[in-house]
C-alpha cells in the first residue's frame, strides 16, 4: 500500500497543493485520489501564475471566453480560467466527498491578496466565487489576518466552506478558530444545520525555519556566546510551534463551548500543516510531513514532496510525541531572542506580498494575451 495512503490509516489527509490544466486533463488528479488516497486539493496565485502565466494550456479556453465576452476585464479573464480549473478538481473530489460524507474531498479557490486588509470586500467576494464555482465541495481561502478573522466568522455563518490560509503563529491561529466557532454559533441561531459545514487552518511551517536558522546561521557566524543553544534548536522551532498549536486544538475539543457545536453535528476545524516542502538541503526533505503526523489533520504537499514520502517517508503518530521538548524549544528560542512573535509578524505580511506579486504577473500575463478576434 502507498505510504500517502497509510497516512490516511493514521487519521492525516493528504492534500495536493498543485493545480494545473493539463495534469488535470491528463487524469493527475484521480490517479492521487486513486492510487495514494488523496483527499483534497489546495490552490493560490502563486500556483495559478506558473500554470497560467506559462505555456499555452490556457489559451484555447481564454480565446473563446474572450469571443463570447468581448472587452471583458483582466480579473474575470482569470477567474474563467481558475474556475474552470476548480470545477474540475471538484468533480473529481466528488466521490470523495460524498464518501465521507462532506468531511473532505475538498478543494480551495482563494480570494484576491489585493483585499486581505479588507473584512466587507473578502465576504463580498467569498460569496462570488461560491457562487461562481456551485459545488458543496469547494473551500474559499481567506487569509488569517485581523482582518480576516471577521470575515471567515461571517463566511462560515453564510454556510460557505472556508480555508484559512497564511497562519504562522499559535494566537492567529486561536483567533480563526473562534472565528470558525462563532459563525457555526451564527448559524445555530439562525435555526440552520452545521453538520456539513467544513474549514482548515492552514498553518505554515517551513518559513518559521527559513527565517529563524537564517538569524541562527548568522549569530553563530558571528561567534555568539550561545552559538551550541542556537545550533540546537535549529531546524526545530516550526516543528515546535505547530505542534502546539495541536495541543490547543486538542484542548479545545473538550470545552463546552465546542461540545455544544459538536452535539449539532458541527465539524472540527482540522489544522492543515502547509508550507511542507524542505527548503534547506540539510534537512530530509519529508521533515515536515514525518514529524507532523495526527488525527484529523491534513498535509497539503507539492508534488515534489509527495514524491519523496511515497518513496522514503516515515507514517507514525509523531504530532502528539515530545511535547515537552517543543515547549522547550520555543522557550529557548525566546531565551536566545529569536523573536519568534516578530518573525510570524513578518511572514503574514511577505506572504500577502508575495500573493500580490504572483497575482501581478498573473493578471500581467493575462492581459497580454490578446483575444483571438483583435
Amino acid at each position: 500500500m502507498s505510504k500517502l495512503k497509510d497516512l490516511g490509516g493514521l487519521g492525516q489527509a493528504v492534500w495536493l497543493d498543485f493545480v494545473d490544466r493539463k495534469f488535470l486533463e491528463a487524469g493527475g488528479l484521480k490517479k492521487l485520489v486513486d492510487e495514494d488516497g488523496l483527499t483534497g486539493v489546495t490552490s493560490n496565485p502563486s500556483i495559478f501564475e506558473k500554470a497560467m502565466g506559462h505555456g499555452d494550456a490556457y489559451d484555447e479556453t481564454l480565446a473563446t471566453f474572450d469571443a463570447k465576452t468581448p472587452g471583458a476585464a483582466t480579473i474575470d479573464r482569470y477567474e474563467h480560467l481558475a474556475i474552470q480549473d476548480i470545477k474540475a478538481a471538484a468533480e473529481t473530489l466528488q466521490p470523495v466527498y460524498d464518501r465521507l460524507d462532506a468531511k473532505d474531498g475538498y478543494v480551495s479557490l482563494e480570494v484576491s491578496p489585493y483585499i486581505s486588509d479588507d473584512t466587507d470586500a473578502t465576504i463580498a467576494e467569498a460569496a462570488k466565487l461560491w457562487a461562481a464555482v456551485d459545488r458543496p465541495n469547494l473551500m474559499i481561502k481567506i487569509p488569517g489576518t485581523q482582518a480576516g478573522a471577521p470575515a471567515i466568522a461571517a463566511t462560515i455563518a453564510a454556510g460557505i466552506n472556508v480555508n484559512v490560509t497564511l497562519l504562522f503563529a499559535v494566537d492567529a491561529y486561536i483567533r480563526v478558530a473562534e472565528a470558525y466557532a462563532m459563525g457555526l454559533e451564527e448559524r445555530v441561531r439562525q435555526g440552520q444545520p452545521i453538520d456539513r459545514i467544513a474549514s482548515v487552518a492552514s498553518f505554515f511551517v517551513s518559513r518559521i525555519d527559513t527565517m529563524i536558522d537564517k538569524e541562527i546561521d548568522r549569530r553563530v557566524g558571528e561567534g555568539d556566546a550561545e552559538a551550541d543553544a542556537l545550533k540546537a534548536v535549529r531546524g526545530k522551532v516550526a516543528i515546535a510551534n505547530a505542534k502546539i498549536a495541536y495541543q490547543w486544538y486538542l484542548e479545545f475539543l473538550k470545552t463546552d463551548r465546542w461540545q455544544a457545536l459538536a452535539a449539532k453535528g458541527a465539524q472540527p476545524q482540522r489544522l492543515l500543516w502547509a508550507s511542507t516542502g524542505v527548503k534547506d538541503p540539510a534537512y530530509p526533505d519529508t521533515l515536515y510531513i514525518d514529524t507532523l503526523i495526527g488525527a484529523d489533520t491534513v498535509n497539503t504537499m507539492p508534488p515534489k514532496t509527495m514524491d519523496a514520502f511515497r518513496d522514503h517517508g516515515t507514517a507514525a503518530v509523531t504530532l502528539t510525541e515530545q511535547i515537552d521538548e517543543a515547549r522547550h524549544v520555543l522557550a529557548e528560542a525566546d531565551r536566545l531572542g529569536l523573536d519568534l512573535d516578530g518573525v510570524t509578524g513578518t511572514l503574514v505580511q511577505e506572504g500577502v506580498a508575495s500573493f500580490v506579486k504572483a497575482f501581478d504577473d498573473l493578471l500581467g500575463s493575462i492581459a497580454a494575451k490578446q483575444p483571438a478576434t483583435a
